[in-house]
């Protein structure tokens, strides 16, 4: 059993207008450790899979469980980043940082010191006295996740966390969120559109279908660089040899989707 198992998982949207069958059938196994990620088509059902996990939305079919337990006697293990940093504008990068502690009421001497060093780690304690319009937008995901981590999460969930970024600024904040979930040893499942992302960020890549979302295929991701090497981060990655060749057919499988 893997660390967090999905099982014959089902969702429908209902509205006044009838039920929308959103997710079929998606059976998913992650180990501790991996990084998956998911892509699919516009309105295939991503974004609502996660919402799912998180326990933000109640299943009507399957199960979600982490190491054994049903996701609802998990939340606190569980940190989700979504598109946007969400910083509150009128507090500073560290009493941003502070929130989920403060609404749990964790706030401790081990708590601020786990701050302190997350803040040296990845940049930013010559910030840390800084309104969010201080920073710049890479500064500002840093900040973000350090808000998520410093809640322990095992899990993180990632809803196309680079998206608002300009493409320069993207590369540099997926080496950087990489590094340090890969560094932290989090588990963690990316939702994303873009496949060069998936293939030179995540150890797996699952493929849905379009609406009703099915897994359609999933791709073990291994990458050699020209000399030999493992790639170290997203960047070098989009140099590997089989990059194109993961690119390539993950394309296929969604354009075949599409009728095209």
């Amino acid at each position: 059993m893997g660390f967090l198992t999905i099982s014959r998982l089902e969702y429908s949207y209902h509205t006044m207008n009838g039920e929308t069958k959103a997710l079929s059938d998606i059976n998913i196994e992650v180990e501790k450790g991996e990084f998956l990620a998911i892509v699919g088509p516009s309105g295939c059902g991503k974004s609502t899979l996660l919402h799912l996990i998180a326990g933000l939305l109640p299943s009507e079919g399957g199960s979600i469980e982490i190491e054994g337990k049903p996701v609802s006697e998990s939340r606190r293990s569980i940190g989700y980043m979504l598109q946007r940093d969400h910083l509150l504008e009128w507090r500073t990068t560290y009493e941003n940082i502070l929130l989920g502690l403060e609404i749990n009421h964790m706030i401790n001497e081990k708590s601020k010191a786990r701050i302190d060093e997350l803040l040296a780690a990845y940049g930013l304690s010559a910030f840390k006295d800084v309104l969010p319009r201080e920073l710049s937008g890479g500064m500002r995901q840093r900040a973000a996740l350090i808000r998520t981590l410093v809640m322990e999460p095992e899990l993180l969930l990632l809803d196309e966390p680079f998206s608002a970024l300009d493409y320069q600024t993207r590369l540099k904040v997926a080496d950087d969120i990489c590094g340090i979930l890969r560094k932290e040893g989090k588990t963690a499942v990316l939702i994303t559109h873009d496949i060069s992302e998936a293939v030179s960020i995540a150890d797996r890549v699952i493929v849905l279908t379009k609406r009703p979302g099915k897994i359609k295929k999933e791709l073990e991701i291994c990458l050699t660089l020209p000399d030999g090497r493992k790639p170290e981060t997203p960047f070098e990655a989009r140099s590997a040899v089989e990059f194109g060749r993961y690119y390539n057919k993950i394309w296929k499988e969604l354009m075949d989707d599409e009728g095209r």
